[in-house]
């Protein structure tokens, strides 16, 4: 299953009444994810369209809500943060990887996980990690390419940071489900 196209799910977004841009709303996705098992498709693009209908970006961002569960519950290296490409200006890519986090954060914290200081040391250290780069900027005394690398660096970081947060946070999401399936008559 191959990485969905940032530039043609962007233009469907940005040709919507989206209330957030991609990088946000896939953040949002992969933090929901990473938390609860309950999250259907529906329940996330109620959290990037006001009436929660997508129109002509529905099946694109269907697709990118598959492949996101797919590739985060299959434990593959492929998952990839839905970022701008190498072509826009890495200020903007900083800007869009900070959004990224923010989203994710925003995600990860809709469904109840325990307290970050009750969880395993490197998942709170990641947590904590995430939140200091919502605020992301380049350096303007660094190079180009020192920004560029730093950059590599603070992505491919994130990207292992949530394949161990979703890997770390499963018995929590069973557990989480297993309350749900309760039914109470």
């Amino acid at each position: 299953m191959s990485a969905p196209d940032y530039r043609e799910i962007e233009s469907h977004i940005s040709s919507s009444r989206a209330l957030t841009d991609l990088p946000e709303a896939h953040g949002t996705l992969a933090g929901a994810l990473c938390s609860g098992e309950q999250l259907s498709v529906q329940d996330w693009l109620r959290e990037i369209f006001p009436e929660g209908r997508a129109g002509d970006a529905e099946a694109a961002l269907h697709a990118v809500f598959e492949w996101t569960r797919y590739v985060l519950r299959a434990g593959h290296i492929e998952f990839q943060l839905l970022l701008p490409g190498d072509e826009m200006p890495v200020a903007e890519r900083a800007m869009a990887l900070g959004q990224w986090c923010q989203g994710f954060l925003y995600g990860l914290g809709s469904n109840p996980i325990p307290d970050i200081e009750d969880l395993p040391a490197d998942v709170s250290e990641i947590v904590r990690d995430l939140t200091a780069m919502t605020r992301i900027d380049v350096d303007e005394n660094e190079s180009l390419e020192d920004n560029e690398q730093a950059y590599v660096e603070l992505v491919e970081f994130v990207r292992v940071g949530v394949q161990l947060l979703h890997d770390e946070l499963a018995p929590f999401r069973t557990t989480a489900a297993d309350d749900n399936s309760v039914s109470l008559h």
